[in-house]
């Protein structure tokens, strides 16, 4: 029981430390500067949606071949199509939200 208080006790002095980190104002950037993230955010958005669409298009192929060689098997191939669909456009989603975090 000590030991499980010592560690708790370590980890959260570990979590409090970015707390009192020095935060000085910001640097005077250049008026010619480019935005570097938001320019890197639009090309992580369009290669992410890209190979999305990629992923998409040869699971839905693959389960109507699927399904045309089975037709037994058309409900579960039709669910874990639609399962996989939906990890496939998490990618985008979460590309997107990274963007949103980075960005704004």
């Amino acid at each position: 029981m000590k030991f499980k208080t010592i560690l708790l006790m370590l980890a959260l002095f570990a979590l409090a430390c970015p707390i009192f980190a020095q935060t000085g104002a910001p640097a005077a950037a250049p008026a010619s500067s480019v935005n570097w993230i938001a320019l890197t955010a639009g090309f992580a958005m369009a290669i992410a949606s890209g190979l999305c669409a990629l992923g998409q298009g040869r699971a839905v192929g693959s389960a109507v071949e699927g399904m045309a060689r089975n037709p037994g098997a058309t409900k579960a191939i039709q669910a874990a199509m639609i399962l996989g669909l939906a990890f496939i456009e998490s990618l985008a989603l979460f590309t997107l939200v990274i963007i949103f975090v980075k960005v704004v």
